[in-house]
């Protein structure tokens, strides 16, 4: 067992692409955590490790034979991201695990499944649960100021430019459209200001691009509240309704303050966000479009999600507290979406177990 008392909390990243090397930086720039290590086989992670001032092994068993951190971050491609996992699982390391939990709803379930039978410490990496605008914007939710919850109006439109298809033609194919890549960000938000999915509809368009995948769908939502839901995606619109364009969360976007990506309306009043601006009526008894709201903006902090998050994995390993986002909150923002794909491809409506 290691003594987290008088010594930072030792992080090895696997995995040396974009997203590894955006949790390699804020190990680094952790009061309470370090980077130790280096996960990767490619020849390209030597420069990195040299870089960083950390040792690099080829593979997992190696780290944890030679160099065993306390925490593992495995931000490796998603179709290793099952077998890495129960690697982590088997040797009892605490792990922060990318999203998508799993390529597919059946691999999720089974890494679940060990995860529960071996009460593994497991973290899904949907970072903006760790959002300071999403923690605001639940807080008021839940102190019942907007009423009980009627309607959710969401959006991430946005233009992902021609080079992004042609450095990976991949994301040209089925299974590389907006759906899988970009609405598992939105559902976790989603279900975490509004509460669980248990139903949707989908139209799909790639009228624009003609690739084989979507690069437009419009969803309907059902939640388990009975509130309903609307959801537009696209990666050929020409917007800043996105997250990443309206949260000022990630410097490498243009922001706009003046858009929002999600308006939540109750019987009481309602919130957009990320602006903040909340529209409330003064009396229960007033309720009514010719009466006028009480407007305000809800005070915030920003911080960057990433970093709480690791300082939050920190925490998860040392025993401080339960993952925010649990290997089961993984694999219900996959059934959701998943179910999305599914509804657009039937053109009915799809039920989702939650459990």
């Amino acid at each position: 067992m290691a003594d987290f008392k008088h010594s930072q909390t030792r992080i090895a990243v696997a995995g040396a692409g974009y997203i590894g090397l955006a949790h390699m930086g804020v190990a680094q720039r952790s009061a309470t955590c370090t980077l130790s290590a280096i996960v990767d086989p490619a020849p390209a992670a030597e420069a990195v490790a040299r870089q960083a001032g950390v040792p690099l092994y080829k593979s997992l068993d190696e780290l944890f034979e030679k160099d065993r951190p306390d925490g593992v971050v495995l931000a490796t491609p998603n179709q290793l991201h099952v077998e890495h996992a129960m690697r982590c699982v088997a040797a009892e390391m605490p792990t922060l695990l990318e999203k998508p939990i799993a390529p597919t709803v059946e691999e999720a379930e089974a890494l679940v499944r060990a995860v529960d039978e071996t009460r593994a410490k497991v973290l899904i990496g949907h970072h903006r649960a760790h959002s300071p605008l999403m923690a605001r914007a639940r807080q008021v939710i839940d102190e019942g100021r907007l009423g009980a919850l009627v309607a959710v109006m969401g959006s991430a439109v946005f233009f992902k430019p021609d080079h992004y298809f042609a450095d990976a033609p991949w994301r040209r194919e089925v299974g590389g459209g907006p759906i899988l890549l970009n609405m598992i960000h939105e559902v976790h938000n989603l279900r975490m200001l509004c509460g669980d999915i248990v139903a949707v509809q989908a139209f799909s368009s790639n009228a624009t691009r003609g690739f084989p995948v979507e690069d437009t769908v419009a969803i309907n939502l059902r939640f388990a509240s009975g509130a309903l839901g609307t959801f537009m995606l696209s990666d050929t619109a020409a917007s800043a309704r996105s997250w990443e364009q309206t949260s000022q969360e990630n410097k490498a976007y243009p922001s706009y303050p003046d858009e929002d990506c999600y308006v939540i309306a109750g019987t009481f009043g309602s919130l957009s966000i990320p602006t903040m601006r909340l529209k409330t009526y003064r009396e229960a008894g007033e309720r009514s479009w010719w009466k006028p709201f009480d407007v305000s903006v809800v005070e915030l902090t920003r911080d960057d999600p990433l970093a709480l998050q690791m300082e939050h994995f920190g925490q998860v390993i040392r025993g401080e507290a339960a993952p925010i986002v649990s290997a089961r909150d993984g694999l219900q923002n996959l059934r959701v979406t998943e179910a999305i794909v599914q509804a657009a491809r039937s053109g009915s409506i799809v039920e989702i177990e939650n459990s």
